[in-house]
């Protein structure tokens, strides 16, 4: 059985102490390919030692998270985006998006920096990952902008209604799904049935999100085995057909 993890923050401090064996279990659990998105130039040097480490399993994604848009760095981080995805391979532009949960004061640069993000991701011909809290609006509203063929991707960590979901698809996104279907008040959970699971990917979104019956606690990519067995409840089939599916749809986004 091969699960992949669309989403986890491998480099995160909250592995500084166990990182490696964190991802060892994560391995020996047949989660054995993990795909890392960027923060800001911060974590650069992280992710490529990451990657050196671990040249089997880890693929990175270089993007700017919506929350580390200031009106002091705005130009430098996005002039950082462009050097490094000019000068070596990725598998997608992200973690990029709208965030109007911790700053409403910045969404005129979160805008402008999502829209130029996913023009470099057509340029390289590069899936995006999609970063939405409190902003599912004004993300589709920049989404039909750039609508085109060559638009795809992933929207991470999907919490929206079905509707929502229907026009995230529309709209050449599979939807990312996490520890949040594990939750009682998490709601996907009530629809996503009513999705074809080929517009399905796994994700953890680790250290962040846990699955029940870790809830509140540190996630790790060992956990990917926890939102597959729920998967697999919801669709009604054996894990390894959620794991094999789900893989499956990784690669037609990422290439590989």
């Amino acid at each position: 059985m091969i699960l992949t993890d669309t989403h986890t923050h491998l480099y995160s401090e909250e592995f500084q102490n166990d990182r490696a064996e964190m991802i060892q279990r994560a391995i020996d659990n047949g989660v054995s390919r993990f795909f890392v998105p960027s923060i800001d130039s911060s974590y650069t040097e992280k992710m490529y030692a990451l990657e050196t480490q671990f040249p089997e399993n880890i693929y990175l994604m270089m993007g700017l998270h919506p929350c580390y848009v200031k009106p002091e760095t705005y130009e430098q981080e996005i002039a950082h985006v462009e050097q490094q995805l000019a000068s070596r391979k990725f598998q997608a532009v992200g973690e990029i998006g709208i965030d109007l949960f911790w700053d409403k004061t910045t969404l005129p640069l979160q805008q402008d920096a999502f829209k130029r993000q996913i023009q470099l991701a057509k340029h390289y011909k590069l899936a995006i990952n999609i970063h939405c809290r409190d902003a599912f609006d004004e993300v589709f509203e920049v989404l039909e902008d750039e609508k085109s063929d060559d638009l795809f991707g992933i929207f991470h960590c999907f919490t929206g209604n079905l509707d929502q979901a229907e026009r995230a698809i529309g709209l050449g996104m599979k939807l990312g799904i996490g520890g949040v279907v594990t939750f009682k008040n998490g709601k996907i959970d009530q629809f996503l049935h009513e999705i074809d699971l080929k517009h399905i990917v796994l994700e953890t979104d680790s250290p962040y999100l846990a699955p029940i019956p870790y809830r509140g606690k540190r996630n790790e990519s060992s956990y990917t085995v926890l939102v597959a067995e729920k998967l697999a409840q919801i669709y009604q089939l054996p894990i390894e057909e959620i794991a094999q599916i789900t893989s499956k749809n990784s690669k037609a986004i990422f290439g590989i």
